[in-house]
Parts: structure tokens; sequence; C-alpha cells
């Protein structure tokens, strides 16, 4: 037996390939199409061959196959969804600094979906277990998960960005959500704001849960009461940032005791709830203070410039490269399970103390 042979089967603990064909009545050569490009067999043929992987429990491993179609230098990244975020330059501004950093080192960055729909997560999973790539990036979501794969099992070297999955033993890469919304909030407690409008991102996502949770710690730091803060919003993904900020606008015109200030999620909310406000004839900042989210650039160029919690996207794009590198080259090598990096507020012409205190 060849050494790449011993390799492999070293590699490959549990069933082979070998098994699955054998169970399922076909080739060894079909199996391997049909696990690393689907389209190539026919659905009988696919079916008989899935049905037969679930039943002997078998997970191909990237890094074995690997052996055998050579070394990649690409590594992908997965995307929440889409790369349209609206005003919001994060993602952008994020995968140029992967790109460049890969590129330093020689590697490769593929884009590997511009959905999160079946097809893509398929697409997503025959790259990382047919040994395309040698490592994924995922950005702001979950991992890719279908007809019994995961990307979590695939043998890849994994980093997480923007969310925190270190509990499910995938490093990560993040900045102090809750930490960074509860000192703006203690800020502007600190001006003499007691009562808040908090816009939400989708309820039970990461970087909600997070952000509020910031939110009520500063109130209760200052012995304020949750309802100091009404939440508006909820049901909306972050792409629909726009659209969240002018729903806000109208649940903050039906309030009878209107907030002083308002901390929204992402940069897209407090614009679009900006521009309501003008329209109400909402003085910013003197009737109304507001901090968002992001940092991106067009903030500044807001009328008035939007203060707003700048996420550090070069230096966390950096950091995920440089421990999904020494995974790839070091695998023996165990990296930090979860590596912070601030964020920082940067306060414009948004924020003052309530006319109350003026």
């Amino acid at each position: 037996m060849s050494k790449s042979r011993d390799l492999l089967r070293e590699e490959q603990s549990g069933p082979l390939m070998a098994d699955v064909a054998k169970l399922a009545g076909v080739a060894i050569s079909t199996v391997s199409r049909a696990l690393a490009n689907p389209d190539r067999v026919n659905e009988k043929t696919r079916a008989k061959i899935d049905a037969a992987a679930k039943q002997l429990g078998y997970t191909p491993n990237a890094m074995a196959r690997g052996l055998r179609v050579g070394k990649s230098n690409v590594v992908m990244i997965v995307l929440p969804g889409s790369l349209y975020y609206g005003a919001s330059q994060i993602v952008p501004q994020v995968l140029q600094a992967i790109n460049n950093r890969l590129l330093e080192n020689g590697y490769t960055l593929m884009i590997a979906n511009l959905a999160r729909d079946e097809a893509s997560e398929r697409h997503i999973l025959n790259l990382a277990f047919g040994g395309t790539v040698r490592g994924a990036i995922i950005l702001a979501s979950k991992l890719p998960e279908l007809e019994g794969r995961s990307l979590g099992n695939s043998g890849l070297p994994l980093i997480s960005m923007l969310m925190d999955m270190s509990g499910a033993g995938v490093p990560s890469v993040v900045t102090n959500d809750r930490g960074a919304v509860r000192e703006a909030t203690s800020s502007l407690i600190g001006l003499g704001h007691r009562r808040f409008l908090y816009l939400a991102g989708p309820e039970g996502n990461y970087h909600d849960v997070e952000r509020f949770g910031g939110m009520l710690e500063a109130l209760q730091q200052a012995g304020l009461p949750e309802t100091a803060v009404v939440r508006s919003g909820g049901k909306l993904d972050y792409q629909e940032g726009f659209k969240i900020g002018l729903q806000a606008a109208d649940h903050f015109a039906a309030l009878t005791d209107k907030p002083t200030a308002v901390v929204a999620t992402s940069d897209d909310m407090a614009i679009s709830f900006m521009s309501k406000m003008r329209e109400m004839a909402v003085a910013i900042p003197g009737d109304l203070s507001i901090v968002s989210f992001d940092g991106s650039p067009v903030c500044e160029f807001c009328a008035p410039p939007l203060s707003s919690i700048m996420q550090p996207a070069e230096e966390m794009g950096i950091a995920a490269v440089d421990m999904l590198l020494e995974a790839i080259e070091n695998p023996g090598l165990s990296s930090a399970a979860r590596k912070v990096i601030p964020s920082q507020l940067i306060v414009r012409e948004t924020i003052s103390v309530p006319r109350s205190h003026a």
C-alpha cells in the first residue's frame, strides 16, 4: 500500500468511501464524484449514495482528499447572504482586508456564495468536501449544513469572524459588541438622557443579543429600569436596515413619552431614521441624540455627521487570516479560541445633552 493510501486511511476514521460504494452498489469513483460534484451523478444514484453514507455515518475528510488532488492555495469566505449591506461598508472593508492579507501570503480568496439558499449551501459544502479549498472564513453567519453534511465536519480549518462560535469549537475573531454599546449608552446617560429608543436587528441574532445586552447593562449600572428603553424592530434582517429605521421613526412618532436618545444597531438604521426625523421637524441633536453601530465612512457625511461605534474591520480581517493560515500550515498547533478587537465610539454632531438639561 502506498504512503498516500496509508495517510488517507489515517485521516479517514470510521467507514471508508469503499464501504459506501459497496452498500450503495456502485463504484468508488461514482461515490467520489457524487460527493464532490453531485450534479454529475443522476438523482437516483445520488440518493442511493446519500442513503448509504448516512446509514454508515460516513463523512469524507477534505484534508484526506487533498492528498490525492494536491494542496490548494484557495481560501473561501462564506457570506451571510449578500454583498449588499446598504450604506454600511463593513462587508467590503472586511473582504478587502482579507484578500490583501491572503495575497501577501500566497493564497487566493474565493467568495463562495452570494446567497444562503439550498443551492448555495450545497455549493459551499461541495467545495469543502471536494478538496477545492484549504480553509474557510465564515463571516457573521452560521455554518452551512445540508443533507447530512456540515462545514463543521469537513475537516477544513475554519475561522468565524464577527460572530463568536468559539463555544462550538470554531476559533473566532470578534469585536466587543456588548461592551461598546454599554459604554456608548453610559456616555448618553452621563449627558442626562433617561429615556431611550433602541433600533433592533433580528431577534435572537448574535449581534442584536450582544448589543441590546450591553444597553441593558448600562441602564442597570446607572440604576435605571429596563423600561427606560423602548425596543423597535426585531423582525427584519440587518440587510433591511433602511426599512428598520423608517419603521422605527413611525414607532417614535406614536410614543407619548418621547425618548431623548436613540441607539441603532447599524448605521443604515440610523441614517434612514434621521431622514424621517427631519421630515417630522425633530431636531438632532437638540430634540434627540443618536448613536449607531458599524462606523462606515458615510457617517461622516450625514447631516448632521452621525456618531457611530466604528468596528475595526481591517484589523479583524487580518487577524482572521492570520489565525486561519496558522491552522492550515501548523495543523498540530492549537490556536486562540477567541480574539476580541475593540470597537471605538466616534463622537460627531448627533450627540448632546437633552433639552431638559441644556
